[in-house]
C-alpha cells in the first residue's frame, strides 16, 4: 500500500513539473494564434460615412505653400492668445504677449518642453505663432517676398506652426535646436523647412519653424526624411500605410474626394480625418 502511495506522489509531482514547464514556456514564447474571444475583439468593424468637399481643406495635414493657399475653414478653431493662459506657458518663454496658437498644439508643445527639461535642455521660447491674414499681409509688405509669404500662403495663417527660439543663441547652434532635430517628431512636430529640401519646399532653411502634424505622420517623415509635400505624395501613391511607433500600430489611408464621397472608417476604434488641401483626405486609425 505504501509502495502504491509513493508511486502516486511521484507521478503527481512529475505532472506538476511538466505543467510548470509548459507555463513558463508559454510566458517566454506566447502563442501567435489568439483564442476565439481575442479574435472577435480584435476584428475591426467598419462604418460608411459621407465626406464633404470642405473636409479636403481642413485638418492637421493640410498643405499650405506658394501653390496651395489656405481656405478659411482650414484655420484651427481653438486658436488662443498664450499670454492669457498662464497654465499653458510653463517651461518656455514668449517673445511677446500677442502670440497666438492652437490650444491643442500648445499642449503638445508643453509635453515636448517637459521631455527636453529632463535632458537638461531648458531655454525655449516661442517667437511667433498664428497670424491673421491682415497681420500676414502687413509682414509681407514690410519684409518682402524673400522673407515672408503673402496672406493665405503662409503656414502661420493655420495655427499649426510656430517659430521656436533659444534664449541662449541662434537655433542652428543652440542645444534647443539640436534637441528638436532629434526629438520633435516624438511629439508630433516636424522641421518644416530643412536645409537640404529647399528645392521642394520652395522656402529657405528655417531651423526655427516647426509644424504640428501629429503621430504617426511625424514619425514616418522623420524615418524616411520626407517634407510634408513628399509625405502627402507618398500616402496618396501608397493609398494605405501601416506603421508602428513604440510597438503601437497605426493605419493610414488616402481617399480622393469629389462632391459626393463616402469612405469606410472603423466603428470601434479612434480615427481622425484630415484633408490634404489638394484633392483628398487622409484617415488615420489609432491603436
Amino acid at each position: 500500500m505504501k509502495k502504491w502511495f509513493f508511486l502516486f506522489v511521484v507521478l503527481l509531482l512529475l505532472g506538476y513539473g511538466v505543467f510548470q514547464q509548459k507555463a513558463e514556456v508559454s510566458l517566454l514564447y506566447p502563442s501567435n494564434k489568439p483564442n476565439q474571444a481575442q479574435e472577435v475583439s480584435s476584428q475591426v468593424k467598419n462604418q460608411t460615412i459621407k465626406v464633404a468637399k470642405d473636409q479636403v481643406y481642413q485638418g492637421n495635414l493640410i498643405l499650405v505653400n506658394k501653390v496651395y493657399p489656405l481656405h478659411q475653414q482650414g484655420v484651427k478653431s481653438d486658436v488662443i492668445k498664450l499670454s492669457q493662459h498662464k497654465e499653458l506657458v510653463k517651461g518656455y518663454g514668449l517673445y511677446d504677449n500677442n502670440i497666438q496658437l492652437s490650444k491643442s498644439v500648445v499642449q503638445a508643445f508643453q509635453k515636448l518642453v517637459g521631455a527636453a527639461d529632463k535632458d537638461k535642455v531648458r531655454n525655449f521660447s516661442i517667437t511667433s505663432g498664428y497670424r491673421g491674414l491682415k497681420e500676414q499681409e502687413k509682414l509681407y509688405e514690410e519684409m518682402g517676398s524673400d522673407y515672408a509669404l503673402p496672406a493665405g500662403y503662409s503656414e502661420h495663417n493655420l495655427g499649426l506652426s510656430l517659430d521656436i527660439g533659444s534664449t541662449l543663441m541662434e537655433m542652428n547652434q543652440a542645444p534647443e535646436g539640436k534637441w528638436l532635430n532629434q526629438n520633435a517628431w516624438k511629439y508630433g512636430f516636424i522641421l518644416r523647412y530643412p536645409k537640404d529640401q529647399t528645392a521642394i519646399t520652395g522656402i529657405q532653411y528655417e531651423p526655427w519653424h516647426y509644424r504640428y502634424v501629429g503621430l504617426p505622420h511625424s514619425a514616418i517623415m522623420q524615418k524616411q526624411h520626407l517634407v510634408l509635400e513628399q509625405y502627402l505624395d507618398y500616402v496618396k501613391k501608397e493609398k494605405s500605410v501601416t506603421f508602428q511607433v513604440d510597438g503601437e500600430k497605426y493605419e493610414i489611408s488616402y481617399y480622393p474626394v469629389s462632391n459626393n464621397t463616402t469612405i469606410k472608417v472603423p466603428a470601434n476604434r479612434r480615427y481622425e480625418i484630415s484633408g490634404n488641401n489638394m484633392d483628398g483626405v487622409i484617415v488615420t486609425v489609432y491603436p
